[in-house]
């Protein structure tokens, strides 16, 4: 067996780090499906009954969990200037 080549693997780190974040930017509007542009992913720990108060209330709301939530974050923390004290 030769030495290895150098061409790129699938798995090839960019040259650069802009490269490997995505720009805030590029974020779809607030409403808007993760199809339709990057989103990105947030876990947190709640406790069980927490878990099952929200589930509830987005049932009660006719809304899925990931939607009210995304809503109620989006609230608290608005893109207004103001808002910064």
């Amino acid at each position: 067996m030769s030495g290895r080549t150098s061409s790129r693997s699938f798995a090839a780190r960019p040259g650069d780090a802009d490269r490997w974040i995505k720009s805030a930017d590029a974020s779809p509007a607030r409403g808007a499906t993760a199809a339709s542009g990057f989103t990105a992913r947030l876990t947190i720990d709640v406790t069980p009954e927490l878990r099952g108060r929200i589930k509830v209330a987005a049932f009660q709301r006719g809304v899925t969990v990931a939607d009210m939530l995304r809503d109620l974050l989006a609230r608290e923390f608005s893109s207004d200037k103001g808002d910064a004290g």
